[in-house]
């Protein structure tokens, strides 16, 4: 078996979060800081080791961990580990928001972390502060330097936002002359406690394609396990840019990637009405009735989102999926 869905998509890619807490109260995200509205019972490591091989099984071969913030829990070198070391999984990865990026990150490279993603909304200390209420952008940006010595590829996010960096192109672009990261310029997206802020912010990837393509910037081959970014190169440049569209036409025909949340429940979008709660067949530690479950569930899965309508389903805010 194969996940592959109606629409002829195949998912070799597992967005897998192991929790909605976040230190961070980022603008766009959680303004008012982390509020649990549950309990806290998230993935434990054999659910995480049995959601792994079920998943290589049927063809994944990339996971990324996220959250929340996934270094707030203090065994996440074991989930590191456990991903890394499931036949099949070829490559792990972390999305983090780097707050103590220094001090983690070579446990992580030794529990088999190929690659991670740090979000940097801004590369002047004082909007990262306004936009973050964290004053860490140098501490972070120390630890993307001893990530990039110890060999791990790294991704920076920045969000668009009309009031606080839209104008900050140039700043980045500065950065990637002598920094091999790759910058993913993401267009803000409507969830559902963000809609005067996205009213006010959203502003489209378009025009920075544009200018990029003006500028001698070229199109990069996109992988089978790529994410959604449209990815450029320039032989002037160190780094390179990616820009993440999802109000694009076609943005979801390349959709290779599937949702669980830290609670055991299936997204087959982000923007999906409802998660499916699959953790009590997780817990079972049966690879041929999860498998089959999975398989099945897909068939629900959509063509597109449809957040063009104002539609985000489940989404409250990103620190529920990661992303």
């Amino acid at each position: 078996m194969q996940l592959e869905d109606k629409f002829g998509r195949r998912f070799y890619y597992l967005r897998l979060s192991i929790t909605d807490v976040c230190n961070f109260k980022c603008e766009y995200c959680l303004p008012d800081g982390y509020e649990s509205d549950g309990d806290r019972h998230f993935l434990t490591v054999p659910e995480i080791r049995q959601i792994a091989q079920s998943f290589s099984n049927l063809g994944t071969s990339k996971i990324r961990i996220t959250g929340g913030e996934p270094s707030l829990r203090k065994d996440l070198p074991q989930i590191i580990e456990t991903c890394a070391n499931t036949p099949g999984i070829e490559h792990v990865a972390i999305t983090t928001n780097g707050y103590k990026l220094p001090e983690h990150i070579d446990s992580w490279v030794d529990a088999g972390l190929n690659s991670m993603n740090v979000s940097i909304d801004s590369l002047d200390p004082r909007l990262f502060n306004s936009i973050t209420g964290h004053d860490r952008l140098n501490v972070i940006l120390k630890g993307i330097d001893r990530a990039l010595a110890l060999g791990i590829k790294v991704k920076v996010n920045a969000v668009l936002m009309r009031q606080f960096n839209h104008g900050e192109l140039d700043n980045f672009l500065n950065w990637l002359k002598t920094t091999p990261v790759t910058l993913r310029m993401i267009e803000l997206m409507q969830t559902g406690d963000n809609n005067a802020f996205f009213d006010k912010n959203h502003v489209s990837g378009e025009p920075i394609k544009q200018q990029l393509l003006e500028s001698g910037w070229i199109p990069k081959i996109r992988e089978k396990t790529a994410g959604p970014a449209q990815e450029f190169y320039h032989p002037d440049y160190k780094g390179s840019i990616g820009l993440i569209m999802p109000y694009s036409k076609d943005f979801c025909s390349s959709c290779n990637r599937l949702r669980i949340t830290a609670k055991g429940k299936l997204h087959l979008c982000l923007f999906a009405d409802q998660g499916l709660d699959i953790r009590h067949i997780i817990q079972q530690q049966d690879n041929e009735l999860l498998e089959n479950e999975l398989v099945a569930l897909l068939g629900d899965k959509e063509a597109t989102h449809w957040l063009h309508d104002g539609i985000t389903g489940a989404t409250k805010h990103l620190a529920m999926l990661g992303g």
